[in-house]
C-alpha cells in the first residue's frame, strides 16, 4: 500500500503522459503533413495550424500538452504562439523550428517559453527527442557541429539584430569595415 503512494507521488515521465496532444503550426503544408503523420505514429494526437491566427485559435479552444511551431509564418512570428501557449498552459512543451536559425532568435525563443529550438530541416525523431527531453539533461553532442565560419556568421547576425539591423553601428561594434560587413550580410549562412 505504501509503495502505491510513493508511486503516485513520483513525477510522470513525458513518455508516459496520458495527454499527448500536439499542435503543429507551420505554413509549409507538405512538411506539416509528413510531420503530423510521423508524430501520430509515435502516439500523439495531432492538430495542424498554418498561421499564427490559426495557432492562437487552436490554443484558445484547447491548449495542447506539446507544440511544434515554425518561427516565421505568413501572418507573423511563431513566438506569439509559444507565448500564448505558455500563458494558457504553463507546463506545455513547445519547440520552435526555423530555417533561419541564429543564436539571437534561439535565445529569444527560449526566453518566451520554448522548451527547445531546432533548425530546419528537423526530422520527427529529433522533434520527438526534444519534446521528451528531461530538463537539465545534458544533450548529446551533434553529429555535424557548426563550422567556425558558421559560428562567426551567427555572432555577426546576433550583434546585427541587437543593433536594430543598423549596419554602421554593427560594423563599429565589431571593429569591421562597413562594406565588409555588408558583403557578409548579403551572403548565405555558411554550413
Amino acid at each position: 500500500m505504501q509503495g502505491d503512494v510513493l508511486m503516485a507521488d513520483a513525477p510522470v515521465a513525458f513518455e508516459e503522459r496520458a495527454d499527448k496532444s500536439l499542435l503543429i503550426v507551420d505554413d509549409d503544408r507538405p512538411f506539416s503533413t509528413r510531420l503530423a503523420r510521423a508524430m501520430e505514429a509515435r502516439g500523439y494526437q495531432v492538430r495542424v495550424a498554418e498561421s499564427v491566427a490559426e495557432g492562437l485559435t487552436a490554443i484558445e479552444s484547447e491548449a495542447p500538452a506539446f507544440a511544434v511551431i515554425d518561427m516565421r509564418l505568413g501572418d507573423g512570428n511563431g513566438l506569439d504562439v509559444i507565448e500564448r501557449l505558455k500563458k494558457s498552459r504553463p507546463e506545455a512543451r513547445g519547440v520552435i523550428l526555423t530555417g533561419y536559425g541564429n543564436i539571437a532568435t534561439a535565445v529569444t525563443a527560449v526566453k518566451m517559453g520554448a522548451f527547445d529550438y531546432l533548425a530546419k530541416p528537423a526530422d520527427a525523431d529529433e522533434i520527438h527527442a526534444a519534446l521528451m527531453a528531461i530538463p537539465g539533461e545534458r544533450a548529446t553532442p551533434p553529429e555535424n557541429p557548426m563550422s567556425a565560419d558558421r559560428v562567426r556568421w551567427e555572432h555577426i547576425q546576433r550583434v546585427y539584430e541587437l543593433c536594430g539591423r543598423n549596419v554602421s553601428e554593427t560594423a563599429r561594434r565589431l571593429n569591421m569595415h562597413r562594406r565588409t560587413l555588408q558583403r557578409i550580410l548579403a551572403k548565405r549562412a555558411p554550413r
